[in-house]
């Protein structure tokens, strides 16, 4: 067996691993995620190279006898430059990096993994405030389509019914679907933390956001009551996928 190794990778993270080496996190279609050992300084061109956001053909040593991982090369293809130039789209990079690590990779999904993260990684690069905090949303709900727990918006998981356009559903948190207020009558949801509002507007936004590519999901506007509902929406999705919050979603 080889012992170099090449993939197609974006960096999600690089902290420090002894005095002055540093241990990357990338996401490849082949493995899904991959962590190695980046040796050199700060002056070193590779480890500049290996930065979080970039994209490109990273060369991977294996040495079976320490069952370690070292990176060799990285040709950066995409820098991505405008990420670190906003606040906003550092914050919301940095989400979507945490949310693809805590969820393994995709489960397997690493392909349509990695083709969603460059897409809404190269929206970000030039998005504003506002839209890049909305494209983070967009990739929180897609990633709950790629993990395979992305609740259908059009039926009621309970009585199967079909749910029209302008009508308000409830996330439920136990059944992970929507349902109808028929089947809520007997309770008030609104009082309940086991139930999320999702209104006519935004589930509307939903369909749109998860059959679009990010670049295009600037001509689909939310109001800020909208906007704040969906993102309670998909972190609540994506907390009972994970078994976890993550402290990213919250960070303004």
């Amino acid at each position: 067996m080889s012992r170099s190794v090449t993939y197609e990778a974006l960096v999600l993270r690089v902290r420090p691993s002894g005095e002055s080496n540093r241990e990357a996190f990338f996401l490849t279609p082949e493995e899904g995620i991959v962590r190695a050992i980046l040796y050199g300084g700060p002056k070193s061109k590779l480890r500049s190279h290996v930065a979080p956001f970039h994209r490109g053909t990273l060369w991977i040593y294996r040495d079976p006898a320490k069952d370690s991982r070292k990176v060799s090369d990285f040709d950066v293809r995409s820098w991505r430059p405008g990420i670190r130039e906003q606040y906003e789209r550092t914050i919301a990079a940095g989400a979507l990096a945490e949310t693809i690590l805590a969820g393994h990779g995709g489960g397997g999904n690493w392909d349509e993994a990695l083709t969603l993260a460059d897409a809404t990684l190269d929206a970000l690069d030039t998005a504003d405030e506002r839209g890049a905090a909305i494209l983070l949303v967009q990739f929180l709900w897609n990633w709950a389509n790629v993990l395979g727990v992305q609740p259908h918006t059009d039926t009621c998981a309970s009585c199967a019914c079909e749910c029209p356009a302008d009508e308000l559903l409830w996330y439920s948190k136990q059944e992970g679907a929507f349902v109808c207020r028929r089947c809520t009558d007997h309770m008030d949801p609104a009082n309940s933390g086991a139930y999320l509002p999702v209104n006519p507007g935004v589930r509307r936004w939903l369909t749109v956001a998860g059959s679009i590519h990010p670049a295009e999901l600037h001509r689909y506007t939310l109001d800020t009551a909208s906007a704040a509902q969906a993102k309670t929406l998909v972190t609540g999705i994506l907390t009972g996928a994970l078994g976890r919050r993550l402290a990213s979603w919250d960070v303004r």
